[in-house]
């Protein structure tokens, strides 16, 4: 994917930007002569080049360039948001189709959680999406164990007063249906969507106790403009379109 108007990049930055390897060993095959710039062995591993003009080979295999990428990914529950981890496989780990290694999720989705979650290199697009200053709408469906009161719609409206001194801002709760029917205990199981403009650690479920009820299962369906494509299943992924990535930045 070219980048035209991209500034000259030295060739070991930019295969170091590819994955293609350290700076020392890019240095290293560059004087075994396994690189090529369009068509010409390059040994010179500083050299500048124009990512968006010039044709870089390793091993006579192109190499292909994108300055920014972009993923949807349906995240499954028992991954962890995040870019690493010594315990659970994160979701960069399940994206496999990417070009870039400087990929990260835009904001954190908890490990029992599902659904949309943006995986990018592009960090101003992340913090314009994350800043609370932009009130971008964060839309959520969740199961909730326990009688919501009757003023929960109101509640979430008003913005709920947290345990620990911070208030939320407005949010829409909507009511769906019955889940099924009541568990074991006789506690009542119902299906709600909930949008919200901030993303503060367990968020949802900590509104939800506040009103006096569990949250069992929990997706998220959206995150301003876009929305998670219903053909992904949990765990799959797929590049944004160039409308989708449009919408984004206008947000």
């Amino acid at each position: 994917m070219a980048d035209k108007g991209r500034k000259p990049l030295r060739l070991d930055r930019f295969l170091v930007e590819m994955g293609k390897g350290s700076r020392k060993e890019i240095r290293e095959m560059a004087q075994k002569g396994r690189i090529r710039v369009n068509g010409e062995v390059e040994k010179k591993s500083d050299r500048k080049i124009d990512p968006s003009a010039d044709q870089v080979e390793i091993d006579r295999e192109p190499v292909e360039y994108a300055a920014t990428e972009y993923f949807m990914l349906n995240k499954p529950q028992g991954v962890v948001s995040a870019t690493e981890d010594s315990r659970y496989q994160t979701v960069i780990d399940l994206i496999d189709g990417a070009v870039r290694r400087d990929l990260f999720p835009v904001g954190r989705l908890d490990l029992d959680t599902e659904g949309l979650l943006l995986i990018t290199n592009d960090g101003a697009l992340a913090h314009r999406l994350l800043s609370p200053k932009k009130h971008v709408d964060k839309v959520y469906l969740a199961h909730v164990k326990g009688r919501l009161p009757e003023n929960a719609v109101k509640r979430m409206e008003d913005g709920i007063d947290m345990e620990d001194g911070w208030k939320t801002l407005p949010a829409v709760l909507k009511i769906i249906e019955s889940v099924s029917t009541p568990s074991e205990e006789g506690i009542p199981v119902t299906k709600v969507t909930l949008t919200i403009q901030e993303g503060k650690f367990h968020q949802v479920k900590r509104m939800f106790e506040a009103l006096g009820c569990q949250v069992i299962y929990l997706k998220r369906l959206s995150m301003g403009p876009l929305k998670l494509d219903d053909k992904l299943l949990p765990g799959e992924y797929r590049r944004l379109t160039e409308e989708e990535i449009e919408c984004l930045k206008n947000t």
